[in-house]
């Protein structure tokens, strides 16, 4: 298996040390030193950074005393203001004073050509279509520090500035994220350059190679699997490590759970982390690494689950004079640890070194309406904000994520962090059900169709860490397109914090550690329909089978393709006794679908029916005629007749069902 670190980011810091230390200037250089380095975590930065974000969010959005705009939706196309240069618009991202640096840019339609204005001078440093550059195919950035990832676009590039930065584009239209490092003033930065990509190759091939096999960019070495098979019963609790020596830091976790209800017991067995005289970590076991219930394999920097099963972590956790590490069982079932494996090393504690603090948090039958900001976590004290983990229980295929992260730092009365939905605040888009594994984010788990089910997914604040002086607040918008009831939403938090510092997060309860599971999902279908693609096929040219489309009874319909003028197809239909029916179908529109005779035993509607439609939607129930059935092989026959003039050559023909109404 991967393995945990000895020293964190070892390989790549000596790489890249030179210029990472704090009395020297702040570089390009210096910042990619810092993308793989967990270790960097645990001190509070010096200088004392602020890291906030510009994005598309609805500016309709101005206090939550307007809950009815505070949700506002129309989130792509904003901008700070449009400006002319000669002749060309010029969509403006962002602007701000420095010394700064970028240190993410994200979209989930990239579009037009990125224009990257440096130190207020007229011509852009960078000029670089916008695609290409958050897709990785820009020369000197490669991925995975610019990377597409479940159709979301992602650019971790650190792009410093001594005075100022502007971002603009040369069109509109599209979803972003700018995140960016303000440093105090007279902070020394030395502002990027595209010479940079040149000299610095061999430091970014060094990052990307790290960023590419995360679990392994500390180090790689074999975890020891001597230790014997330990029980843990129910009610009780086992000391997996305890520090012989301080000061020091647990650079690495390792568990391999086993049990008769693995998911369940990954939920139920809880990980406790005390260091120091500080209140202690206690968050479910299984949650902790990352991947939700039932820790699906995933890896990425901090965190990871194997092909195996064995669970790691790589976070750095520094602590004065004693640190523990203990599982305890809150459920009913024993559970065996197969690995359980702790790495730890000296430390040099200073007045700068932070604790490692987590938290979970979960909440039961949440109501979609209203709209509502879930609290993730708040914080009081100093400390920096390094990732999340969420987790929602679906019992709906809709789109569960159009909320937005809205993050407080130190008193703001409006969140400096502002963004365009759940999954662009993970780094994918537009809901993609896709699973992906990146360095700093993931979504290990949606189990579908569509996003029904429960989803996983993370992201990790390491370059784009948060620091915060005196207070912390993240919040997330439950935002469903869907009104109903959410049966469980979890999230874990991660962060570092100075002696002292508290949060709302707490030991969870044992009622809190019940696992939600939903059933496999059947698509609803309309009561008594005929549906089209369980109909016999009786005769048929070109092709025909069935299509799935989400307004469609069952979810589906029967879809005939490759047809022309003159064809048929015939299907066969029962009716529930000989008789006299009205027949109703309910039928699929489209912009390349034909116009048709249906005929019902050889008898012929009274009109043709024009399924031609500026768009895929699917019909009201229309009235096809009045027919004498009999019990079994009634024929419907269709017979392409035509095409509007506004459709696009196909033909095309799709049935979602027949419903049959006897007539008295």
């Amino acid at each position: 298996m991967r393995n945990l670190a000895i020293i964190t980011g070892l390989i790549l810091v000596a790489v890249l040390a030179a210029g990472s230390a704090p009395a020297d200037p702040v570089t390009t250089r210096s910042l990619l030193a810092q993308m793989a380095d967990l270790g960097a975590l645990a001190e509070f930065p010096e200088p004392p950074y602020t890291c906030r974000q510009f994005s598309s969010y609805d500016r309709a959005s101005t206090s939550p005393a307007d809950q009815e705009k505070w949700f506002a939706n129309a989130d792509a196309n904003q901008y700070l203001r449009i400006e002319e240069h000669d002749g060309q618009k010029e969509y403006v991202m962002m602007d701000a004073d420095g010394p700064g640096a970028i240190v993410r840019i994200w979209s989930a339609n990239p579009k037009g050509t990125l224009r990257i204005y440096l130190d207020k001078s007229a011509q852009p440093t960078l000029e670089v279509p916008m695609a290409d550059l958050l897709g990785g195919k820009f020369a000197g950035i490669p991925t995975p520090i610019a990377h597409e990832a479940s159709r979301g676009w992602n650019s971790y590039f650190p792009i410093p500035y001594a005075t100022h930065c502007r971002i603009t584009n040369t069109e509109g239209g599209f979803y972003y994220h700018v995140n960016y490092r303000t440093y105090p003033a007279g902070t020394a930065v030395t502002t990027f350059t595209p010479d940079d990509l040149k000299a610095l190759a061999a430091d970014v091939t060094a990052v990307a190679k790290a960023l590419a096999a995360p679990s392994a960019a500390s180090g790689e070495r074999a975890v020891p699997r001597d230790e014997k098979a330990a029980i843990v019963q129910p009610g009780k609790e086992l000391e997996v490590w305890k520090s012989a020596s301080a000061p020091a830091a647990i650079r690495g976790l390792a568990f391999e759970v086993q049990a008769a209800e693995r998911e369940r017991a990954l939920r139920e067995l809880l990980l406790v982390l005390e260091f120091d005289d500080q209140s202690p970590v206690v968050c479910p076991l299984g949650d902790f690494f990352g991947a939700g219930p039932g820790a699906r394999p995933y890896e990425s920097l901090p965190l990871g689950v194997t092909a195996e099963g064995v669970l790691w972590s790589h976070w750095v956790m520094p602590f004065r004079s004693t640190a523990r590490v203990v599982v305890r069982n809150a459920g009913a079932q024993a559970i065996t640890l197969n690995q359980r494996h702790v790495e730890a090393a000296p430390y040099t504690w200073t007045d700068r070194t932070m604790y490692f603090r987590a938290g979970w948090r979960v909440s039961r039958d949440v109501p979609t309406r209203p709209f509502q900001d879930w609290n993730y976590v708040s914080v009081k004290g100093q400390g920096i904000f390094v990732g999340a983990a969420f987790t929602l229980a679906n019992p709906s295929k809709a789109w569960w994520g159009e909320g937005d992260e809205k993050i407080y730092v130190d008193g703001e009365e409006f969140p400096s962090h502002f963004g365009t939905g759940t999954e662009d605040y993970y780094g994918y888009a537009w809901g993609s059900p896709a699973l992906y594994a990146n360095a700093y984010h993931a979504q290990p788990r949606c189990d579908g169709p569509g996003n029904y089910g429960i989803t996983a997914v993370n992201r990790w604040h390491i370059l784009d860490r948060i620091p915060f002086q005196r207070d912390f607040r993240f919040d997330m918008e439950l935002w469903h397109w869907w009104e109903g009831i959410v049966p469980e939403m979890s999230v874990m938090t991660y962060w570092y914090a100075r002696p002292g510092a508290t949060s709302n997060r707490t030991a969870p309860q044992p009622a809190d550690l019940q696992l939600v599971t939903l059933p496999p999902y059947v698509p609803p279908k309309v009561a008594g329909a005929l549906e089209g693609e369980e109909l016999r096929i009786l005769a048929q040219t070109g092709q025909v089978g069935p299509q799935d489309i989400d307004k469609c009874s069952g979810e589906r319909h029967l879809w005939w393709r490759e047809g022309k003028p003159a064809d048929k197809l015939v299907l066969a239909f029962p009716a529930p006794a000989a008789g006299q029916y009205r027949v109703f179908g309910r039928f699929v529109k489209a912009g390349d679908y034909g116009i048709v005779k249906l005929s019902v035993n050889d008898q012929a509607a009274a009109e043709p029916f024009d399924f031609y439609n500026d768009g895929v939607t699917v019909s009201d129930e229309m009235l096809i005629g009045v027919f004498n059935l009999l019990p079994e092989d009634n024929k419907l026959a269709v017979e392409i007749i035509g095409r509007n003039e506004k459709a696009i050559p196909g033909h095309m023909f799709g049935l979602d069902y027949l419903q049959l109404e006897p007539v008295k």
